[in-house]
């Protein structure tokens, strides 16, 4: 059964694609959808990633303000791919992860890329990986897309960080 986070990003999703509009934040706010959280938005279509979009720490009044600034911004920012099409909305598979706040760790061996999704920062350059992604296996793997995303050279030092993320679809 499809989550009323992912309800509400669909909804935002198509109200922003089809009249250029930002929806209201619903009047009566679930429990899920209340309390502060970083929130990152994916969209998939044909199982190929469509948009990815999100906040690692929050940014607005609650999660489901966050949930639809962020479905917008995957839709229609991704520097990655051009704006979601009306005739494209039909073929979009949409999870929101709902991360909890970082935690530094002072060892690789504190990562585990199927559970937590990762922060690697360097001065004031970040990047930011979920967790369990297909095809990154090991954090070292994370690490090294994470360094990329944010241009954090190889022998940069760096600090990490680690979350978790409850995922719904």
């Amino acid at each position: 059964m499809e989550s009323q986070l992912v309800k509400l990003a669909k909804k935002t999703i198509e109200i922003f694609v089809k009249d250029g509009a930002v929806i209201a934040l619903p009047k009566e706010l679930l429990p899920e959808m209340q309390g502060r959280a970083g929130v990152f938005v994916s969209l998939h279509k044909k199982g190929q990633l469509r948009g990815c979009i999100g906040t690692f720490a929050p940014t607005t009044s609650c999660i489901a303000e966050e949930v639809i600034r962020n479905a917008i911004e995957s839709c229609s920012q991704d520097p990655r791919f051009p704006p979601v099409r009306t005739e494209e909305l039909a073929d979009l598979e949409i999870s929101v992860d709902v991360l909890t706040d970082p935690v530094s760790v002072l060892s690789i061996k504190d990562l585990d890329a199927k559970k937590y999704g990762i922060i690697v920062k360097a001065g004031a350059r970040r990047g930011l990986l979920l967790p369990d992604l297909p095809g990154v296996n090991i954090p070292e793997e994370q690490i090294a897309i994470c360094r990329r995303k944010a241009g954090i050279h190889d022998n940069d030092p760096i600090e990490l960080f680690r979350f978790e993320v409850r995922r719904y679809h």
